[in-house]
């Protein structure tokens, strides 16, 4: 814990002015501070003061001065302080609830000694300690003081422990003493605990042990039995002071001491189970700590000084904000204080354990608190402000938290469900559930109070899904489970938790009564049910119905009323309860009655009085009569019998009514003289009993009381003449005679002749017993008494008469019985029949009439179908010999097996129109073995061959097919058989049949026909595998020109067709799906080439966004620009790339050349900025007046090359004179000297570079000295003639030479006519050396990276800067060429094209390099030019110079002029990678790119990719080389390209081609 200065609450004073006391109210609202001057200044939690107030002494006499204030503290319910005086007495004052109420004294306690320390650890109980060493207990209740304990030493210092259940005094004599008033289950003992070194003023109680300090700079730790676990010695420590107080955090895991200018900070480490020190705080000039108070929330610590100052320290851990609503402080490990930022409420989170507190988290709507311990579980309420800890073993966060229920919080952990309510550290319940929806939970927590019930905690859950369990949460025990037949969905407890709803996957509503374990379903089709708060009224909704049970004691009665929407809401305030329905856009309420739920709350609370008065305010109606009913039964159960007696009256019961009123006089007559309420009287006990049809219970409330006579009126009353007469028996009452005569002739008199029958046949009468049997039509039993009486038997009269009435009333098997019994077997055979008694006919037949057996036999079999009981009817055929009869019964009674018995055992003729029925019977039982023989038994195999089929067992059918019938026939009857199938839609079953006889094409066609063409393919597949790909592509065009493009697109990629796929989606403006199947099935360019027509379908600004989205923008430019599409280029690159216009212009240009609109061409080419190559086109097409008028007009430069190309022309027409003055004129003369060379005109040649090229002229005569020598002969003429002409022009030493290299052996008369030309003697033997040819073409392979290849004259590119890029670019492989050579071409080629830093770096490094050839070492080399570039400094030495020696003059002459200029940087340029341009890694980030085939750059963006991989090119150098090749029409070009194409794998696709 850290402690930081916050304010300071009270100026220091410059003297001694020392706060005595200070004390925090335990709500954490008021702080009081206690000065020297004895005045009390009470402070708010923010460190403001808002009052204060004066202590007074003991006695005025004395004065203001007398005393001085020892101790203060606050009550615990923050109303009130004590002060301890050292006068000897303890004020006690009412300070209020408010800022500013007044103070009162209401406790003095006067003592015998002064007061030295005082605490107030519990209500109404003051602890403080005295000078004499008593520590004493104040009762602010009695206004009494009483002695705690007694020692001889002043009492120094007093603590209690964090609870507040225990304190601790330390004494002068360094004695201290612990005293419990509870010790919690510690068993800690008591007394004396441990004799400190030296007097402990600074003593306090933490939560693991007892921290004491003094004047001996020392802290020491006790443990709980006084034995020392901690020392901090800081005797030696000239800095420290003694220590004079200390305080311990709320929570008790910290401790605080004052000494002089410093406070000590302890905390206490649960891991190493010891205290760990903290930086102590130190404040200078702060002088000695005389006093400290701790906030009793842990936030703050306020430290008074010697000097009268009042310092605030924030103490905290660490602090956070959580989701920027909460501030969460740790002010101990084991208490957290959450701020809501909003309201600036607060609650302190506290493990009581003192265990350490993990993350804590706000949940539920940020309303409730979670927070775990390593041991415990903390919840709370910020609303209400209770908190729970309970015992949590760690489950790895794994839990799941419900706050539906706003008592109790609901965790779920690993299949177990636990209760927790908010405000209690115990768990309320835990059960076992996999169900976990708070829907299928239920929880009740006294939501409302009942008579004579304290708590009153239930739950209902699901144990599984059909079954709901119910739990009382308080004893812990099952109330009931309910088995359902269905999913339950929803459950609910009403609020006394004594009736459950719940609702079930087929919307059914069922009430379950607890108490009686009833079940009752009232309402079907449920789709929103609800209990209406603060009663039992249920709410719920029937499809367009809105039902409310205002009683659910009768499920039956319900109000309904007609709805249009949905019920969205219940609400219920202000005595109002509204259903709220949405009806489409607008939302309805529907008010209940609100006198209906009041009722049933009265009912509930079980105020019958209230109840009723409540009813009586009422109308009659469905809903009012249920509940006078339930409140009849209700009161009757409570004896309240008014109550009673006006339910059944208004329910109209008068007879109960009048019974009640009755009973109730008997009642209150009875009240009256003995007292009581009079329902314990027997009489009304009896009335009672008799009220609820328990007659044997009045009976024996009678006879208890001996009241015999009150039971036989009560039975006579109800004509319950037995009972009477059995009571009147057993009691040996005289008048049982009298009572059975009135019985009998009340029976008569009421015609109960049955009964009176039953009298006299009990009696013995039995001939009165029969009469009276035949009057009261029951002849049966007057015959079975006159069968059981012999003499009856005998009295012909009687058997006649009973007889008669038994025929008469059509009991003929009794009149029957009669007849066998007096022997009249005729008669009684008749009746028998009559009277459908087969068996006993049969029985008597058998005995009497043999030859009627089968007779009746058969009588009895037909009985017995008309009957309808045809099991029994087939023997009775059987014995009566009826086959037909005994099969049709059979076949009537499904007793297949005997029919089949039956049948077997009769002609063929007979049995076979039955065995087709039978064999149907077990073709529906899938018996197909035994149905297949029955229907051959019965001539009809062709059945046997349906079922089969229609079975699918098509193998079967087959084989009998072909065993019972020819092929054709079977094949034939197959193919109807599939038609008629696929008539009625069933084409697996077609298809099974076609394909048994092997005709699967009339399948396919089925199918065909059918659009059935999944099942088509199929079968294609199977049968007609060559016709597959045709198959998918017909279908595909069809069901494309259908409209069915999906499955047009299916078969076209099965069909291997996505082009046509593509095309169709374009067709039908589907350019998604085209783009999709041209990315998925096409080549690598093919879904760039579908984006370019989508866009070029759309145009203008949504082609660019399309192109743009793609990344295809520039390439559409140029694929539309390459393929003529010049319109739609332009647009592009006006909308989007503008700079891409000019390239644009350029190639309609060349496609306008190409097509021979040269006017149009020009045009373009000077729009692209590209004149010259329109000079050209005109050079190449001869039209020299065009080429010079465009020339003269935008090119200048390109003036000469028109000239050049009209010499050219000129020449090959032979005209010479007129080829060399263009030439001439285009300051040519070199070309002029290499065309008459050409041509072999070698005197022209010679006269033209001595007139205007003299430099040239020795290498001009070498090349004729070795042409002359080729020719021979021919060769020395001409040679003869050149030295003649040398010798008319003057040129003697010329011609000297020229007749000097003339030899001719086979000649020697010409060869002494040239020597007497030159001398009269013949001369030495001359050696001329000879010049290197001067125009010689060659290409030099050059590594790959060089570009490629480099082009000694660069005179036929565009433009100069691909030869300077090129010679820049052979500089990073100086290692293989000569070094000073590579740098002396890099630096003039740049130099040529105005790149001077360039040149003047690389050509300073040429003087270098010449200068190191000379020294024969490279060592005096500086790098510094080229650090982070690809140029190697480790090169070989060149053995020789290879720049002449004037050469490197002017070299060093330029370079040093330009290092003079001012503007000149010496640094080599970078590019958009900050790296020198020419290099191929970048410096930055090491990459290495490609370099370019043409100038041996890097390639970065826009580039020309070639089919070698590797091989790339910047696409504006090959655009310009290829307009190069085209417009110059050279060979050497020409030769480049095709070795490009050769070298790199063939050429880029957008590459032009030349014939």
């Amino acid at each position: 814990m850290q402690l930081r200065h916050v304010r300071t609450l009270l100026t220091p004073q410059d003297g001694a002015a020392k706060v005595t006391c200070m004390a925090w109210s335990y709500n954490n609202a008021k702080f009081a501070v206690c000065t020297v001057d004895r005045v009390v200044l009470l402070y708010d939690e923010h460190g403001e003061r808002r009052d204060k107030f004066s202590t007074k002494p003991a006695d005025a006499k004395y004065g203001r001065k007398s005393y001085m204030v020892k101790g203060m503290a606050f009550s615990p319910d923050s109303t009130k302080i004590a002060i301890g005086q050292t006068d000897n007495i303890i004020y006690v004052y009412k300070i209020g609830e408010e800022w500013g109420d007044k103070k009162v004294i209401c406790n003095k306690f006067i003592q015998t000694s002064a007061v030295t320390c005082l605490l107030w650890p519990a209500e109404n109980i003051i602890v403080f300690g005295l000078a004499e060493g008593k520590v004493r207990l104040a009762n602010t209740k009695t206004n009494k003081s009483s002695t705690i304990y007694g020692t001889d030493s002043f009492v120094v210092s007093l603590t209690s422990n964090v609870s507040g259940k225990g304190i601790l005094s330390g004494h002068a004599d360094g004695t201290i003493v612990r005293y419990f008033f509870d010790d919690e289950g510690s068993g800690e003992s008591q007394g004396k605990l441990v004799t400190h070194p030296c007097p402990p003023y600074a003593l306090t109680w933490a939560s693991s042990s007892i921290v004491a300090a003094g004047c001996d700079k020392k802290i020491i730790a006790y443990g709980k039995e006084g034995h020392i676990i901690q020392t901090f010695d800081y005797s030696r420590d000239p800095s420290e002071k003694e220590f004079t107080t200390a305080v311990t955090s709320p929570g008790g895991q910290s401790v605080v001491i004052g000494s002089y200018d410093r406070l000590r900070v302890l905390n206490w480490s649960p891991r190493r189970s010891a205290w760990e020190e903290a930086k102590p705080k130190e404040i200078a000039h702060l002088y000695t700590i005389t006093a400290l108070a701790w906030k009793r929330d842990g936030s703050r610590l306020c430290a008074g000084t010697l000097c009268g100052g009042v310092e605030q320290f924030d103490c905290c851990l660490r602090r956070s904000i959580y989701k920027n609503k909460f501030e969460m402080t740790y002010v101990g490990p084991s208490q957290v204080i959450v701020k809501n930022l909003s309201t600036g409420t607060r609650v302190v989170l506290k493990s009581h354990y003192g265990y350490e507190i993990d993350e804590v988290k706000i949940l539920g709507k940020e309303r409730y608190l979670v927070a775990h311990t390593s041991d415990t579980l903390l919840l709370g309420d910020l609303n209400s402000n209770k908190l729970s800890e309970v015992a949590w073993q760690g489950s790895g966060g794994n839990e799941k938290f419900f706050f539906d229920n706003e008592n109790v919080c609901m965790i779920f952990n690993a299949g177990e469900l636990t209760l927790v309510e908010y405000g209690s550290n115990e768990i309320l319940g835990s059960v076992r559930t996999e169900f976990m929806n708070p829907h299928l939970i239920s929880v009740r927590i006294n939501e409302r109070r009942q008579r004579g019930m304290e708590e009153n905690k239930r739950l209902a859950y699901l144990i599984d899904i059909k079954t709901i369990a119910a739990v009382d949460l308080v004893g812990g025990y099952n109330i009931g489970t309910i088995s359902h037949d269905s999913k339950i969905d929803w459950l609910e407890l009403n609020e006394t938790g004594h009736k459950l709803l719940f609702r079930d996957k087929k919307m059914r509503l069922q009430l379950y009564d607890i108490q009686s374990s009833t079940k009752t379903t009232i309402l079907n089709y449920c789709s929103y049910v609800q209990w209406v708060p603060g009663s039992d009224v249920v709410v719920a909704q029937n499809r367009n119905s809105l039902c409310i049970w205002y009683n659910n004691d009768a499920p039956e009665r319900v109000t309904m009323f007609p709805l249009k929407g949905d019920i969205v809401n219940l609400e219920r305030s202000n005595g109002k309860t509204e259903v709220i329905v949405a009806e489409g856009v607008n939302t309805v309420s529907y008010t209940l009655d609100e006198g209906l739920i009041e009722f049933g709350t009265a009912i509930d609370d079980g105020d019958y009085s209230r109840a009723a008065a409540f009813l009586e305010t009422l109308e009659m109606s469905t809903e009012t009569e249920a509940m006078w009913k339930t409140l009849s039964r209700l009161a009757l159960e409570a004896k309240q019998l008014h109550i009673a007696e006006r339910c059944f009256s208004a329910l109209g019961h008068v007879s109960k009514a009048r019974f009640l009123h009755e009973t109730n006089e008997i009642a209150d007559q009875v009240a009256k003289e003995y007292g009581g309420d009079g329902t314990d009287y027997y009489q009304v006990r009896a009335r009672l009993a008799m009220l609820e049809k328990n007659y044997k219970l009045a009976e024996m409330i009678f006879l208890e009381q001996n009241a015999v006579e009150e039971a036989m009126e009560m039975y006579q009353e109800l004509h319950m003449w037995e009972e009477c007469i059995v009571v009147a028996e057993a009691k040996g009452h005289p008048a049982v005679e009298k009572l059975r005569r009135g019985y009998y002739q009340w029976l008569l008199d009421t015609q109960q002749e049955e009964k009176a029958g039953e009298v006299q046949e009990s009696q013995g009468e039995h001939l009165a017993a029969v009469g009276l049997y035949l009057r009261a039509g029951l002849p049966a039993r007057a015959a079975r008494l006159a069968m059981a009486r012999d003499l009856l038997l005998a009295n012909g009269d009687v058997i006649n008469r009973i007889t008669t009435a038994l025929i008469k009333g059509e009991l003929y098997e009794q009149a029957g019985d009669l007849f066998e019994t007096i022997r009249n077997p005729q008669k009684a055979l008749e009746c028998y029949c009559k009277g459908c008694a087969f068996l006993k006919a049969v029985e008597l037949a058998r005995v009497a009439f043999p030859a009627e057996v089968l007779k009746l036999e058969e009588a009895w079999g037909d009985h017995l179908v008309q009957q309808k009981q045809l099991d029994a009817a087939i023997n009775h055929y059987i014995e009566a010999r009826c086959s037909v009869k005994a099969i049709e019964a059979a076949l009537g009674a499904r007793q297949w097996k005997k029919a089949i018995y039956i049948l077997d055992s009769q002609e063929k003729r007979i049995a076979v129109k039955y065995y087709p029925r039978i064999a149907q019977h077990y073709a529906a039982l899938q018996e197909f073995q035994i149905a297949e023989e029955l229907f051959i038994k019965g001539d009809r195999p062709k059945d046997a061959i349906d079922m089969y089929t229609q079975a699918g067992l098509w193998e079967q059918a087959h084989k009998l097919a072909t065993k019972c019938m020819r092929q054709e026939d079977v094949s034939v009857l197959y193919i109807t058989q599939a038609q008629e199938m696929e008539k009625q839609g069933k084409y697996k079953e077609a298809e099974r049949l076609y394909i048994t006889v092997e005709e699967p094409d009339l399948a396919i066609t089925m199918y065909k026909k059918c659009k059935m063409y999944d099942e088509m393919i199929r079968l294609v597949a199977k049968y007609h595998k060559d016709l597959l790909s045709d198959t998918h592509l017909h279908l595909g065009k069809e069901l494309a020109t259908e409209g069915r493009l999906q499955e047009a697109e299916y078969h076209y990629l099965e069909a291997k067709e996505w082009k046509a796929t593509v095309n169709m989606y374009r067709v039908n403006d589907m350019w998604e799906d085209a783009y999709r199947v041209a990315k998925a099935h096409g080549g690598a360019n093919s879904y760039k080439h579908v984006t370019y027509l989508w866009a070029k379908s759309l145009g203008g600004e949504a082609a660019v966004k399309l192109l743009n989205k793609f990344g295809l923008l520039e390439m559409a430019i140029d694929h539309a620009a390459d393929n003529g599409v010049f319109d739609f280029a332009f647009e592009l690159a006006r909308l989007s790339l503008k700079q891409k216009t000019p390239e644009i212009h350029l190639k309609y240009a060349m496609f306008l050349e190409d097509e021979g609109k040269f006017e149009e061409a020009e045009s373009e080419f000077i729009k692209a900025g590209k004149p010259k190559e329109a000079v050209l086109m005109f050079v190449h097409n001869q039209n020299w007046d065009a080429a010079q008028r465009v020339a003269e007009a935008h090119d200048p430069d390109s003036v000469a090359d028109v000239l050049v190309g009209q010499a050219r022309f000129a020449f090959e027409q032979k005209e010479f004179q007129k080829a060399e003055a263009f030439l001439l004129r285009a300051q040519r003369p070199e070309l002029a000297v290499k065309y008459y060379k050409e041509a072999g005109m070698w005197s022209d040649a010679l006269r033209t570079c001595k007139e205007y090229v003299p430099s040239r002229l020795e290498v001009l005569q070498e090349e004729y000295d070795k042409e002359a020598a080729k020719k021979g002969t021919r060769g020395v003429e001409g040679m003869l003639e050149q030295a003649r002409q040398w010798e008319q022009a003057g040129e003697y030493a010329r011609a000297v030479d020229c007749y000097l290299k003339i030899q001719d052996p086979s000649n020697s008369q010409l060869m002494e006519k040239c020597w007497l030309k030159v001398s009269p003697e013949p001369p030495p033997l001359l050696w001329y050396p000879r010049g290197s040819p001067t125009s010689k073409r060659h290409h030099a392979q050059l590594p790959s990276d060089s570009g490629g290849f480099r082009l000694t004259d660069t005179r036929e590119m565009s433009r100069d800067v691909v030869a300077a890029k090129l010679s820049i670019s052979l500089l990073r492989h100086t290692e293989l060429i000569p070094a000073d050579k590579a740098f002396y071409e890099a630096g003039t080629a740049a130099k040529a094209v105005g790149w001077e830093n360039m040149a003047f770096i690389f050509l300073n490094r040429f003087l270098d390099l010449t200068d190191a050839i000379e020294e024969g070492t490279l060592d005096a080399l500086d790098h510094v030019d080229f650090q982070n570039t690809d140029i190697p400094f480790e090169v070989p030495l060149p053995a020789h110079q290879h720049v002449a020696e004037a050469t490197r003059e002017e070299i060093r002459d330029w370079v040093l002029t330009m290092s003079m200029d001012q503007r000149l940087e010496q640094v080599l340029p970078r590019d958009e990678r900050d790296t020198y341009e020419a290099s191929l890694v970048a410096a930055s980030t090491g990459v290495c790119s490609l370099p370019c085939l043409l100038t041996g750059y890097p390639v970065l963006r826009n580039k020309v990719e070639f089919k070698q991989p590797g091989k790339e090119a910047n696409k504006d150098t090959w655009n310009k080389f290829l307009m190069a090749v085209k417009t110059s029409h050279s060979p050497v070009c020409q030769d480049v390209l095709k070795f490009i194409g050769q070298w790199s794998g063939g050429l880029p696709s957008s590459s032009f081609s030349f014939q």
